[in-house]
């Protein structure tokens, strides 16, 4: 047996990793879709917010972290939704509001805890049976969610005014997926940390849309990506000894260099061969579908 699985910490590592990627590019599909990636980054700000507060409070960070990152992806969602502000100026509203809190409270503790910078940076090898029930429970509902609305959030991601004259309930599937992300966002700081969470939400969703040729593919691809991207990860960090995180993080982004190049040398073969083929944003007639057409530039969400 490899050396890295003689040891509890690691295998409950690959655990909670493996769920966690799968989670974050299952949402992030259709966060990217419609344009609000910065909302992760905006989400580990708060959830950077209430893991202080949790400290100084004594009180489970995550929890508290979890209530934040709900509470405020529930208010981002309708301040965009009822026009009372535009999607970036609300993200920067609570990004930057809640980092102010988080500095506040931080200057006002004893000192910068190990333990608070395990949550800026991932401490994916300290992960406990406590975190391992949390996610576990988190990915249960997620799977159920996006299974139950999979062609609401399709359509909703893709053309929102189509699918609200076609009797979907845009504004609470919207404001669904807002909440679920935010509780996606504080299980997934534990493995990457808050300052990171957005990378394994974004990058392994852009290398699967410049590969595929269709939407379920793009999704199927994403979620293949964030596993790869945990698992190369962690087996780099456990042998060279590196932050578990960072080393996920770049994985992600050495696959995304590598589906551009490889994105790349497809459409100039295609280009050769007198036509290109990718996926459209346009949905055709069935909700959940989406059609493919003549772009040349593989699965981008453009």
């Amino acid at each position: 047996m490899p050396e890295i699985f003689q040891f509890d910490f690691m295998i409950r590592a690959l655990i909670g990793g493996s769920m966690v990627a799968i989670l974050a590019p299952a949402f992030g599909l259709f966060i990217v879709l419609r344009r609000l990636s910065l909302i992760a980054d905006t989400l580990s700000h708060v959830a950077l917010m209430g893991v202080a507060i949790g400290f100084v409070t004594s009180i489970y960070p995550t929890f508290v972290a979890l209530i934040a990152t709900t509470l405020s992806a529930a208010g981002i969602e309708q301040l965009r939704a009822r026009g009372r502000l535009p999607g970036d100026a609300a993200l920067a509203v609570f990004l930057y509001s809640s980092l102010a809190i988080a500095v506040i409270v931080i200057s006002k503790s004893t000192g910068f805890n190990a333990d608070l910078f395990g949550y800026l940076f991932g401490t994916v090898l300290s992960i406990n049976d406590r975190d391992l029930w949390l996610i576990g429970i988190l990915l249960v509902i997620v799977v159920v969610f996006v299974a139950a609305f999979y062609a609401e959030l399709t359509q909703s991601a893709f053309d929102p005014d189509l699918a609200h004259v076609a009797g979907v309930r845009v504004n609470a599937t919207n404001l669904a997926l807002a909440i679920l992300t935010g509780a996606t966002v504080t299980a997934s700081m534990r493995v990457v940390g808050v300052l990171m969470v957005g990378a394994l939400i974004v990058i392994p969703v852009l290398a699967a849309l410049r590969l595929a040729r269709d939407f379920r593919a793009a999704l199927i691809l994403s979620i293949g990506f964030g596993l790869l991207s945990v698992w190369v990860g962690l087996i780099v960090s456990f042998y060279a000894d590196l932050a578990a995180g960072g080393a996920i993080v770049m994985t992600t982004v050495a696959i995304l260099a590598l589906a551009e190049i490889t994105g790349h040398l497809r459409d100039r073969l295609a280009t050769r061969r007198g036509f290109a083929t990718g996926v459209s944003t346009k949905t055709s007639g069935d909700k959940d579908s989406v059609s493919t057409v003549e772009t040349g530039q593989g699965a981008s969400p453009e």
